[in-house]
């Protein structure tokens, strides 16, 4: 796979060297060129000096070619508009941005761009330590192997009961998001196009359920 990586900060060379590791093509895009000192001298991927809001800096580093786009300089609006070039013009399939606003990065997210936001997954988990909960706002487990999907309900699997796409000990619907409400679903609701589930999946299942829910509509949107 090839990724594109605009922002070469602490968070885009250790996700950088990650991935290469990994045996990905990766081009690394920034404006410092001394930002490229954090890959290090054994670094096997590519660089490409100048800002990610560019077409031509980004076409020279291949985004007509890569699978998949990271936006995490230190600024929303330039992560934000580097992900709609990425998007709109080079037709990127998977498309990440960092977003230090929380309400920005919900209306981000409407508008088709996977966005995270370090300021609410560090208040959540500072929130859990404090209260000392029995449960992580963020997965820190693997929960033995099985994995924590999201999906978009597309229009083939809407009209079907929870229970149609379930698969005892291998698919379980352990949320739905409907309309900006949470909730945990009965095995008889209806799911409708536009549902965002949440779905714990066993590896043996992971092919049929990225079938089902990733491979029927382009536009569905599949993630860990």
């Amino acid at each position: 796979m090839r990724y594109l990586i605009v922002g070469c900060g602490r968070v885009g060379s250790t996700l950088a060297k990650l991935l290469v590791a990994d045996k990905h093509d990766v081009v690394v895009v920034d404006e410092n060129p001394a930002a490229f000192r954090r890959l290090g001298n054994r670094f096997a991927g590519q660089v490409e000096v100048g800002t990610g809001i560019d077409y031509d800096v980004l076409k020279r580093a291949g985004a007509e070619r890569a699978d998949g786009f990271v936006a995490v300089t230190d600024g929303d609006n330039r992560n934000v508009m580097a992900a709609l070039i990425a998007q709109r013009m080079f037709r990127i399939p998977k498309i990440v941005a960092r977003i230090y606003d929380p309400p920005r990065g919900q209306l981000y997210r409407e508008l088709g761009i996977e966005t995270f936001c370090p300021t609410t997954i560090g208040a959540q988990l500072i929130r859990d330590r404090l209260q000392d909960v029995a449960y992580a706002s963020v997965p820190s487990f693997d929960f033995g192997k099985l994995s924590s999907l999201v999906a978009t309900v597309s229009r083939t699997q809407a009209g079907k009961r929870v229970s149609e796409v379930e698969v005892d000990g291998k698919i379980r619907i352990a949320a739905i998001r409907r309309l900006g409400s949470v909730g945990i679903p009965a095995p008889s609701d209806l799911l409708t196009e536009g549902d965002e589930i949440n779905a714990i999946v066993a590896p043996e299942a992971l092919s049929q359920f990225a079938a089902d829910f990733a491979a029927a509509r382009p536009e569905t949107r599949l993630s860990a």
